[in-house]
């Protein structure tokens, strides 16, 4: 049963909600509209649309800077989440750590406003900083979850979670949309867009650095490290690993759930950039279109939540792939032009859009040991966004080896079947009792609910 709701447990989940509110400005009006935009259009000025960058030697097509920096970003979370959740754990300063890398990644965000016409390589180590922030931020903020709900509230709080953030992004981005119709020249828009996303996050930071005080302490909490941070991040990355052999369908899931994030993310991320250059919509249509969906998926957020309360988490993450892949194969037949079949599918993709990522968070945290939870999210995280540098890598490559957006965005289809594949094999409810937590009623749905547990 879960604990009571107490003035001091109802603060600190809307200090948790608030830095949902605070940072989704980073994905709303940094990665899916700006940046992912701004940033080629940078390296387009420095070497003609022709021209090629050179990274080390490594000739660049730079319309696909910003895939390869996602990419990058990606490769580096391997070296930097393992410690985070070591350390997150370790310490239990759960709050300072949120506060410092939400902190950082605002002012990381703040400095973009000095992202010249060519500074491409000021733009892209800037945004790696966001990036790499961010996700650190994440890790941690996820860790919370189960400090802060119970077993049969946690869909709802994780759902309730993302579409707070959905909102606060989109409220950004309006008024970011009003300024396109004020501000002619479009890299000034962009500079001053990408600032107020670090500004915004970090006076909202305001709101979780005011309420998330005295958070449970983890049960292994204040234990010596050993060695470098470095390295005891990485023995704890080992560690955690070695102990999924204990929970195999936790492992299980967590292949699943790496796969169709890997899916998600690029698609979230390119969608922008398809639409311009594939699709030949102008800023108005493209702007106007993520503004809609970032409310959109507030109540998609929260009706996906209320159908797992039915049917369980994992069928309706599942029901949300299948969406993915609709939304996917359409996209590769809509042709130039296509406004109101493009606002249409976004709107689609929008209803499931939050509620995949808020449910799989919350069915996966029922799926770790109590104490551990920061630990198992860097896992979470790691091989999530560490391995997510394939989608934008596999886009990348196929759009410079054929020229077509509209090839690049079709092959990431399989990263939602092979994902959904796998998903639907895990059994739930035997993965939360090995990892000895207490199944909700709901959990896996009502037949998988009432499976006989054998060993």
């Amino acid at each position: 049963m879960d604990e009571e709701v107490t003035p001091q447990l109802r603060a600190q989940r809307r200090g948790w909600y608030g830095y949902a509110w605070a940072s989704h400005t980073f994905e709303a009006t940094v990665v899916t509209v700006f940046m992912s935009r701004y940033l080629p259009s940078v390296a387009e000025n420095a070497v003609g649309k022709e021209g090629r960058l050179h990274v080390l030697g490594i000739p660049l097509n730079p319309g696909s800077l910003f895939a390869y920096t996602v990419a990058f970003g990606s490769a580096l979370l391997f070296l930097v989440l393992p410690v985070t959740g070591a350390i997150a754990d370790r310490t239990g300063r759960k709050r300072e750590m949120l506060l410092a890398f939400g902190f950082l990644g605002a002012a990381s965000c703040t400095a973009m406003i000095l992202v010249g016409r060519t500074s491409w390589q000021l733009g892209a180590l800037l945004f790696l900083a966001a990036f790499l922030s961010y996700s650190c931020g994440k890790i941690v903020a996820n860790s919370i979850l189960p400090d802060i709900a119970g077993p049969d509230e946690r869909d709802r709080i994780s759902s309730v979670g993302w579409a707070i953030g959905y909102v606060g992004g989109g409220i950004l981005l309006a008024l970011n949309v009003i300024a396109h119709f004020f501000i002619d020249d479009d890299g000034t828009l962009a500079r001053l867009a990408l600032c107020s996303a670090g500004v915004w996050w970090a006076i909202f930071m305001l709101v979780p650095l005011r309420l998330l005080r005295h958070l449970p302490r983890s049960p292994i909490a204040e234990r010596p490290i050993e060695g470098s941070v470095l390295t005891a991040g990485f023995r704890e990355l080992g560690h955690t690993i070695r102990g999924l052999r204990a929970v195999p369908l936790t492992l299980l899931f967590l292949l699943a759930y790496l796969i169709y994030y890997d899916g998600i993310t690029t698609v979230t991320t390119l969608a922008s950039d398809y639409g311009e250059k594939e699709l030949k919509l102008g800023d108005t249509v493209l702007l106007g279109t993520i503004l809609v969906v970032q409310f959109t998926a507030f109540g998609g957020a929260l009706l996906l939540g209320r159908l797992a309360d039915r049917w369980g988490a994992k069928r309706v993450v599942a029901a949300s792939l299948v969406v993915w892949i609709g939304v996917v194969l359409v996209a590769y037949v809509l042709q130039a032009g296509s406004a109101v079949q493009f606002i249409a599918l976004a709107l689609v993709l929008s209803i499931v859009l939050g509620g995949t990522q808020a449910l799989s968070r919350s069915l996966y945290s029922s799926m770790i040991p109590a104490g551990r939870e920061a630990e198992y999210f860097s896992l979470y995280e790691f091989s999530a966004s560490g391995t997510s540098f394939l989608g934008p890598l596999i886009f990348g490559l196929t759009l410079q080896n054929t020229g077509s957006y509209r090839t690049a965005i079709v092959s990431l289809v399989v990263f939602f079947v092979v994902g959904l594949a796998i998903l639907l094999t895990v059994n739930v409810r035997k993965a939360v009792l090995a990892s000895g937590n207490t199944p909700p009623a709901t959990l896996g749905g009502p037949a998988e609910f009432r499976q006989p547990v054998t060993s």
